[in-house]
């Protein structure tokens, strides 16, 4: 199990962790903070980088009612907070080859008929932790808009606390994954750059930097790539 050793000489708080009372070092994030206390995180963790999505949290903070939302690689812990990673929480995600769908905003409806259901609460934007407007992203998919869903949604990291607050019970992230899709696929110009770099990659132009690169250890990789 990954331990995490604390700076030296960094002033304890106490905070709780899924209920349970701890005292941690200050200036750890909450995943450090889980980690020091003992706790064996597998799921809800990924990147570490507030990228992936994976870390998913809830916290409350002494004296307010309010229920804020947060990723746990990325938040620092605090006086008193109470905080817990949140389960996944399942959605139905659709199988489809997007280049083979007809019409985009007829296949958005076939393969996701929830987003036409947005009750307009606004919870998923009050919910989520990159600060987006998902509840305008979703009217903008409803309405075939999906430049300005791409446009919106371009900070999302799939963390699904979205999920968990739509009384319409869709999936806005998922029907965003669509709309950029749809926008990079029937909309974009493909990139120059990204041709001639897959052409590269396909006249075996990287082949022998590939092969001198897997031959490498661990602890050889690691200095190769300046990973600490």
């Amino acid at each position: 199990m990954f331990q995490y050793e604390a700076p030296e000489g960094a002033q304890m708080i106490q905070v709780w962790i899924n209920g349970k009372e701890w005292q941690v070092p200050e200036g750890l994030t909450m995943i450090q903070a889980m980690w020091y206390t003992g706790h064996e995180v597998i799921h809800g963790i990924g990147c570490l980088g507030g990228v992936c999505g994976a870390c998913a949290a809830v916290y409350r903070m002494p004296g307010n009612f309010r229920l804020f939302n947060a990723l746990a690689c990325q938040t620092l812990v605090k006086e008193g907070m109470a905080f817990s990673l949140i389960a996944s929480y399942p959605t139905q995600r659709a199988q489809y080859d997007i280049e083979q769908i007809p019409d985009a905003k007829e296949g958005l409806f076939t393969l996701y008929p929830e987003s036409a259901t947005c009750r307009n609460c606004n919870a998923c934007t009050e919910v989520c932790p990159q600060g987006i407007d998902v509840r305008t992203s979703v009217w903008q998919a409803a309405f075939g808009d999906f430049k300005g869903v791409a446009e919106t949604t371009m900070s999302c990291v799939m963390c699904g606390l979205c999920v968990s607050r739509c009384i319409a019970e869709m999936a806005p992230h998922e029907i965003a994954l669509y709309a950029r899709r749809a926008y990079g696929s029937r909309e974009l110009a493909f990139p120059e750059n990204l041709r001639q770099r897959m052409d590269s990659v396909a006249s075996g132009t990287y082949d022998e930097e590939l092969e001198r690169l897997s031959r490498l250890s661990p602890d050889q990789l690691k200095l190769e790539c300046g990973v600490k």
